[in-house]
């Protein structure tokens, strides 16, 4: 059996991964980064966290090892040629998906979903696309009445769903995806079911100053959460 066909290298790696984070500072750097909006250099991730740059640097480069970051060069001074320096060395979060939801992913939710949107519409004559904006919302407003009115509140079952809530500004941005691998190739469906699913939620949670609207942005979840004065 060759590597393609067996999953224990792919296994290994991602026992990898999450045993990487046992380590404290391992794990703020790994969190930092992924709360950014954009990549982190070593520098920004010594000062934010105040730890020596060294031992920044050799966490963020421990986290690549094993796949949980990648890393790209970049000169950020604007100048290029001879005396323009060396690009800066910069993280990201990884676009894998680790097995064991680092970030986390709700694909078995989504297959359900849309699952029982095609049997609804079959028996219904309804399009799939409706039934499943009905079944969305329907479980966003489940999990949104176990949710209180405050914005606090709010954050925590957001973060209790895998979205990584993130304040910025006036509006609560949703760091991760939980249908990311699926939003990429099937990303109008996808992003829509996702809509309704946290439109419902915000709705039943009964913070009446909060909306929920498209806004896809590099990054972020496709979904993010205004004021109604937005």
């Amino acid at each position: 059996m060759n590597a393609l066909s067996d999953p224990e290298p792919q296994r290994s790696i991602d026992v990898a991964a999450v045993s990487a984070l046992d380590e404290p500072n391992r794990r703020r750097l790994y969190d930092y980064v992924s709360g950014r909006g954009g990549p982190a250099t070593r520098d920004e991730a010594s000062d934010a966290l105040q730890i020596p740059r060294q031992t920044a640097a050799f966490h963020l480069d421990k986290l690549a090892d094993v796949g949980l970051l990648d890393v790209e060069f970049e000169r950020r001074t604007g100048r290029s040629g001879p005396g323009a320096g060396r690009p800066a060395k910069l993280y990201r979060r990884a676009e894998r998906d680790i097995r064991v939801n680092l970030p986390e992913r709700s694909y078995e939710l989504a297959g359900q979903l849309l699952a029982q949107a095609v049997d609804e519409a079959e028996s219904s004559g309804e399009s799939p696309r409706t039934v499943l904006a009905r079944l969305a919302s329907q479980l966003g407003h489940d999990i949104g009445h176990q949710t209180g009115g405050s914005d606090r509140q709010l954050l925590e079952t957001l973060e209790r769903c895998g979205y990584e809530p993130r304040v910025e500004a006036d509006d609560i941005a949703l760091v991760n995806c939980p249908f990311h691998k699926l939003a990429r190739t099937h990303r109008q469906l996808v992003c829509g079911m996702n809509l309704h699913l946290v439109d419902g939620l915000v709705t039943a949670a009964e913070c009446p100053q909060r909306h929920a609207r498209l806004d896809p942005r590099d990054g972020y979840c496709c979904v993010r959460i205004g004021t109604t004065t937005d």
